[in-house]
């Protein structure tokens, strides 16, 4: 092999190696920022609430510790495991890892799907995802596969966002990074043959509070906040799905619930950075319902009455609130639904929801009551 051939080789090498090298920089810090007591090895007891239940995962060889090089091998082998399990769209080009944020924070990126072969030759707008699991948890690997039912018509370009966790960082950053991705859309929507000005949001559990937020505070620049280079770009989105997500975090408490809400280490309390109740100047910019005005995208809100995490009650509170004030704006109530009900009958609303807001087809939303034997956990 002569060596001009030899050339691009190694240089694919080289990049392999750093990225390798950034990741295992990158899970490094996180084991020197937890190892609080700096023995070079981690206790349960000092890993953050959401990593304790892989404990025994980690530990390989069960001495009770987690180590610098075991915590590293779980982490990548982890990351491989969920890029395994990435939905592989039939008919779609599929950009992974975009980076929305300027940045190599694996969780400030999105994943985009473009049909192949589009309906018409007008922009396509867009449905985008944003992830559940208490903002401690999850990712927007699974995104896309979530909103694929609604992607195989062609009609539109589906978007999984992801976000910092409450571990890395606190509120608001959660919602400045969810921003800067819509704003990453819109900049780049020429260049991928969107609309920019059709972007619908859905989202579940926490996924379905940060959605909520987007369409309440567009345009509140504490919420907007200025992550990334396209900060001209309006934050304003076409339409809301939110699944269950809380809306005001001072009275979840208020309804039956198997978490307390109120402890400084429930999925709030670590969001927020200590006791709601004790922060309550700061838990009311985490309330979508603090944002509630005329000028908010229409809502499609959906919770089942036996949600025992996220109390029923939380969607009721923001869908009374955007009534009162003429937000367009429809509650489907799930009778017996639990936390994670969807798919089923609701589906078809869904459909029509984004049919109508984003390809302009007429359609009629009222508020309605499904007995959860017509819906299928998604």
């Amino acid at each position: 092999m002569s060596y001009p051939r030899l050339i691009p080789l190694v240089a694919c090498i080289a990049i392999l190696v750093q990225v390798v090298l950034a990741q295992e920089s990158r899970h490094e810090k996180s084991f020197r920022d937890w190892d609080k007591n700096k023995d070079d090895k981690l206790s349960k007891e000092e890993l953050p609430n959401n990593a304790k239940r892989n404990f025994e995962h980690v530990d390989s060889d069960k001495n009770d510790f987690i180590s610098l090089k075991e915590h590293v091998a779980y982490l990548t082998r982890d990351r491989g495991r969920r890029q395994q399990r990435r939905p592989k769209l039939e008919g779609f080009n599929i950009m992974q890892d975009i980076s929305y944020a300027g940045t190599d924070n694996a969780r400030q990126t999105l994943d985009l799907a473009l049909p192949i072969k589009r309906i018409s030759d007008k922009p396509l707008p867009v449905i985008a995802f944003i992830h559940g699991g208490g903002w401690r948890g999850g990712s927007k690997g699974g995104g896309l596969n979530r909103i694929s039912s609604f992607l195989k018509s062609g009609n539109y370009a589906g978007v999984s966002i992801g976000y910092r966790l409450s571990n890395e960082a606190k509120w608001p950053a959660q919602i400045h990074d969810c921003k800067a991705a819509i704003r990453w859309i819109k900049a780049n929507a020429k260049k991928h043959g969107l609309d920019g000005t059709r972007i619908a949001v859905h989202g579940t559990s926490a996924g379905g509070h940060l959605v909520a937020m987007l369409g309440t505070s567009a345009g509140v620049k504490a919420m907007d906040g200025s992550i990334g280079v396209y900060t001209g770009q309006s934050t304003k989105v076409a339409c809301v799905v939110d699944y269950f997500g809380p809306t005001n975090f001072l009275r979840m408490n208020d309804f039956e619930s198997r978490i307390d809400h109120d402890a400084k280490d429930s999925p709030e309390g670590l969001l927020i950075g200590g006791p709601v109740q004790d922060n309550k100047k700061k838990t009311l910019t985490a309330d979508p319902i603090s944002y509630v005005s005329k000028e908010d995208s229409p809502f499609l809100i959906m919770h089942g009455t036996k949600d025992m995490a996220v109390p029923y009650n939380q969607s009721v509170i923001l869908h009374s609130a955007l009534k009162k004030i003429g937000v367009p704006s429809a509650l489907l109530t799930v009778t017996g639904g639990g936390h994670g009900v969807g798919g089923g009958v609701l589906n078809e609303h869904l459909q029509k929801f984004f049919d109508h807001h984003l390809l302009k087809k007429s359609g009629v939303f009222e508020s309605l009551t499904i007995p959860v034997a017509k819906t299928a956990r998604r």
